[in-house]
Parts: structure tokens; C-alpha cells; sequence
């Protein structure tokens, strides 16, 4: 079982077991991603707020990006695995349930997605990047190869480049890789308003058919 602090906001069907697990950006808690469930308004999906294991200022972070990251990066990888595991045996299956992130969230949701060995319904990364496009690509599983995922970007971002994340994401695709890259005028924040919240909300609904 996972040791990382969550929160599951359930929806408003008892009997639903498609879920979102939403991870925040660096600084960040879950408490900056509660005004999502609402706002993205599907009532049938529930939704799990999770908090990254290490203390940053007033809010965490999911690895040390100021040194080397490497070893943070593995260490929540592993937390994020072991979750979903814990959350398959505690009635959600993988292939109902969404990994999405914003930011460092982001890139633990490609680093984590793509090397995990079930298969998820969908990954959703917000402003984020991966740490190397070659690697996930080396260390894909079965599974990471049949992932369904939507990529977005602002081309405004001051603190991850835009460029820099088209050229990854474009290495993923190449070879092969379900990965839809959406591209908004927007500087390094979460959501792009209604214009992007439209985006992710038509892509979950597809992870999920009747």
C-alpha cells in the first residue's frame, strides 16, 4: 500500500469505479486541484486528490529538481505504482481509472504510465515534460505501449519550454505511441479555462465508452 496522503472525492453514481488520480505541481497539495472535479463536471467519475511525500515550502514536491533528480523521481514512481496496485485490489480497476498531473505531476504521470505493467484507461499531463524521451522508450512495458494519452502545453510556459516538450512528445509519437499533444496560449499553469477543460473532459469521456 501506497504512503502518500490522498483524498477520494467520490462521484455522484455509488456504483462507479472510473476514477481520476490527480497529481498536483511542485509547491503545490491536492488542495489546489479540489475546484477540478467540479469544474470538469462528470458526475459518474470519481476522483482521488494525492498529496507528493516531500515537504516544499508550504506545499510538496514529488523529487528534488534543483539536484539530482534521478533518484526522487524513482522513489515517487515506486509510491505511484504501489498506489494503483492498492487501488486495483480496493475495487478500481487500472483500466478504469485515469492517471493525470500537472507540472511535476506531469512528468510523474508519463514516468510512472508508460513503464507501468497494467494498463491504465487514460494519462493526462498538464504543463510537464518527461526526463528523457529515449528511455521511457527503452523501458516500456506491454502495457505503457497501449496507453491512451493526452499531452498539453502552453506555448507561453517562461518555466518549461515550450519547444523543448513538442520535440519530446514528438519522440514519443514516432514510435508509435497513442499520445494526442494539445498546444494552448498559456504561460505555466494548470488549465487553459474552458478551451483546454473541453480537451480533457472529451478525451476522458473517450477513455471511458458506454
Amino acid at each position: 500500500m501506497s504512503e502518500l496522503d490522498r483524498d477520494l472525492i467520490p462521484s455522484a453514481d455509488k456504483n462507479s469505479t472510473r476514477l481520476m488520480v490527480i497529481l498536483h505541481g511542485l509547491g503545490d497539495s491536492m488542495e489546489g486541484f479540489r475546484w477540478l472535479p467540479p469544474a470538469l463536471n462528470l458526475p459518474w467519475l470519481n476522483y482521488l486528490l494525492v498529496n507528493a511525500p516531500d515537504p516544499y515550502y508550504t506545499g510538496f514536491s514529488w523529487y528534488d529538481f534543483a539536484g539530482d533528480s534521478s533518484s526522487g523521481i524513482a522513489r515517487s514512481r515506486e509510491h505511484l505504482g504501489k498506489l494503483l496496485d492498492h487501488l486495483r485490489e480496493s475495487g478500481f480497476p487500472t483500466e478504469q481509472t485515469i492517471l493525470s498531473g500537472f507540472s511535476q505531476g506531469c512528468l510523474m504521470t508519463l514516468e510512472t504510465g508508460f513503464r507501468y505493467n497494467h494498463k491504465l484507461a487514460g494519462m493526462v499531463g498538464l504543463s510537464g515534460y518527461v526526463v528523457s524521451p529515449e528511455s521511457i522508450i527503452a523501458e516500456l512495458t506491454e502495457a505503457g505501449r497501449k496507453q491512451h494519452v493526452l499531452v498539453t502545453h502552453g506555448t507561453r510556459d517562461p518555466l518549461i519550454p515550450f519547444f523543448e516538450v513538442k520535440e519530446m512528445m514528438s519522440k514519443l509519437i514516432a514510435t508509435g505511441l497513442d499520445l494526442t499533444w494539445k498546444e494552448f496560449e498559456k504561460a505555466h499553469t494548470s488549465i487553459a479555462g474552458e478551451e483546454e477543460l473541453h480537451v480533457i473532459r472529451d478525451f476522458i469521456k473517450r477513455c471511458f465508452p458506454a
